[in-house]
């Protein structure tokens, strides 16, 4: 499924990392890529983590070093994190976070985690078969329980997929033999 390069992320960081993807976005639009995630962690003293993929969610090693290329001035000259950091491109992977509507269709059917910023159904946090999209919440049918939990578009804190054989099967690339899954099969 190709998404509109410009469609918004409707799952976006906070505090500093909001910075962070102020400062990239444009450059990674720019280069026509998609903006996934911006993550600031303690790894190896300092790790920022910039998630991109292409319009169509493939990444390439060379698409990641071009990336580098141009985000590295653009964080040098506004310059927001006040440590060394080791600067990081990524692709989403196959068990990638979901952020933007088109994410949430896409995966309908597969496993996700969700988790919230504020109790939902006396919930933060809910895994499920992604099983719909409205425009103001996330349907989710919880394995064993008869109703789907639709949880609210803008309580989302994180929503990532979960590594299944599912999952590894519809990431696969047409034409791609299947190697050995999760269950070894």
């Amino acid at each position: 499924m190709n998404a509109p390069a410009d469609e918004p992320r409707i799952i976006v960081e906070t505090g500093l990392e909001a910075r962070v993807a102020h400062i990239v976005e444009p450059v990674v639009t720019g280069l026509g890529y998609r903006l996934v995630r911006v993550k600031l962690s303690g790894l190896n003293g300092a790790t920022l983590q910039i998630m991109a993929e292409r319009p169509d969610g493939s990444m390439t090693v060379d698409d990641c070093e071009i990336l580098s290329r141009d985000i590295s001035p653009a964080l040098d000259v506004e310059d927001p994190i006040d440590r060394a950091y080791h600067l990081e491109i990524s692709s989403p992977g196959v068990d990638r976070p979901l952020v933007r509507r088109s994410d949430f269709e896409r995966w309908a059917g597969h496993v996700a985690k969700i988790s919230t910023d504020r109790p939902v159904d006396g919930r933060r946090r809910f895994r499920g078969a992604l099983a719909g999209l409205t425009e103001a919440a996330v349907r989710l049918a919880i394995e064993g329980d008869d109703q789907a939990v639709e949880v609210p578009v803008d309580a989302i804190e994180t929503a990532r997929l979960v590594l299944t054989d599912d999952l590894l099967r519809a990431a696969r690339p047409e034409g791609e033999a299947a190697e050995v899954g999760l269950n070894g099969g």
